[in-house]
């Protein structure tokens, strides 16, 4: 295990953020993930990193904090902190984070105090997710099991941190004895073929459809790009954002999204899940939504900010994917998302425009990119799922049945 852990952080540190020699490398970290940022610190170092920084963090001391601490000192957000991330972003420096949640763990935090939390760190370090979601500088998001998150997967195996850790080096490639760096580099190359693809249809809309009660029709922003497993930075470094990655996503127009959509993933937001749930949009907005657990913390996703209750991100994703195939509910949404097709709530990529990471924020919006304080993905794949696609000319095209491309 110890070899495929160092595999694993290979693959996360030369495909995942490609670190160049002389850049600093920040790793965002549980501290219940030491001994994996350890490994991922080393092998940064060894592709020649200028520096290393590791941000931990503790979700148990978060709910500490949420539980205690006054909504005036929720609204602070510390002028050191602000700093850090200035240089953060002035150095371009590559980014790596670890996704390892504690799902519903804050369920009985007050949803007030999140959303302040919520609205204060955007007002301060906006700026930093910005950057990243324009790729400003190489990124990736990866996973290490913590107990607490494998007990939530795996109730009844005593065995469950091992289990999951298994899951997750399989979904990401990582085989005892194979190269995975070459394997996900052909993995790429399928995704891209996909891309081209659909770029090559230029789609005016997608229509949604499945026995769930899923019918929605997307719009898409004229000039969008499919984009999905590598992407280039604003100076031109490929880098792969998710590892792992099965989709291939664009931007769907802000005001043009019209329908039903049911969602058949639980969502992990603020700690707390939503499960059972489905949105009504008329022309871009949510106009009607209900759960059948955590529907006020729905609502306050909703209720964020007038781009919270817009698409920014629409992503296809065979039902007959690994991730989807090893029947799991990981309860995280970097896997989750990844066995199913998917949206997003909030905010969206500039790289999904041509040439979109080079035009202003007000250029942009004009176009129908949705800006938000958030971006929240959400499961709605199927197995039955329909997607026909319709073109600017008319022609409709199939481009999914029974939940898988077609092509």
């Amino acid at each position: 295990m110890d070899k495929r852990l160092q595999k694993y952080a290979e693959l996360i540190v030369k495909v995942g953020v490609n670190v160049q020699e002389g850049q600093m490398v920040v790793i965002n970290a549980p501290v219940e993930c030491a001994k994996f940022a350890r490994i991922l610190v080393e092998e940064a170092y060894k592709a020649k990193a200028s520096y290393v920084l590791v941000r931990w963090h503790d979700d148990l001391i978060r709910k500490s904090y949420f539980t205690y601490a006054s909504l005036d000192v929720i609204k602070e957000v510390p002028e050191y902190v602000v700093k850090q991330f200035e240089e953060i972003v002035g150095k371009k420096a590559a980014v790596i984070s670890i996704s390892a949640p504690t799902p519903g763990l804050l369920k009985d935090i007050d949803p007030e105090k999140l959303q302040t939390e919520s609205i204060s760190t955007y007002e301060k370090i906006g700026f930093y997710h910005k950057f990243l979601m324009g790729n400003g500088s190489q990124w990736v998001v990866c996973s290490y099991p913590t107990e607490a998150w494998a007990k939530k997967v795996f109730p009844n195996d005593k065995n469950a941190f091992e289990k999951l850790l298994e899951a997750i080096l399989k979904a990401s490639r990582v085989d005892e004895d194979g190269d995975a760096i070459k394997s996900w580099q052909d993995h790429m190359n399928n995704l891209a073929r996909v891309n081209k693809i659909l770029n090559n249809y230029n789609f005016k809309s997608l229509h949604f459809k499945n026995s769930l009660g899923t019918d929605l029709e997307i719009g898409l922003v004229n000039n969008h790009v499919w984009a999905g497993g590598g992407e280039y930075t604003q100076d031109g470094i490929y880098f792969s954002p998710n590892i792992p990655t099965e989709e291939t996503f664009t931007m769907p127009h802000k005001d043009k999204v019209n329908g039903k959509v049911v969602s058949t993933k639980p969502l992990n937001y603020q700690g707390k899940l939503i499960e059972d749930f489905y949105l009504v949009f008329k022309d871009g907005a949510v106009v009607d939504f209900d759960a059948r657990t955590e529907k006020d913390t729905l609502e306050n996703l909703l209720k964020l900010d007038e781009g919270s209750n817009r698409l920014g991100e629409v992503a296809l994703i065979s039902y007959d994917s690994p991730i989807s195939n090893s029947n799991i509910l990981f309860y995280n949404t970097l896997f989750d998302e990844n066995a199913s097709c998917h949206l997003a709530l909030g905010n969206a990529y500039s790289m999904n425009i041509k040439d979109g990471t080079k035009m202003t924020e007000e250029e942009l919006i004009e176009l129908g990119y949705n800006k938000s304080m958030e971006h929240v993905d959400f499961m709605f794949g199927s197995r039955d799922l329909e997607i026909v696609g319709t073109t600017f000319d008319g022609k409709k095209v199939q481009i999914f049945k029974n939940g898988n491309f077609v092509f």
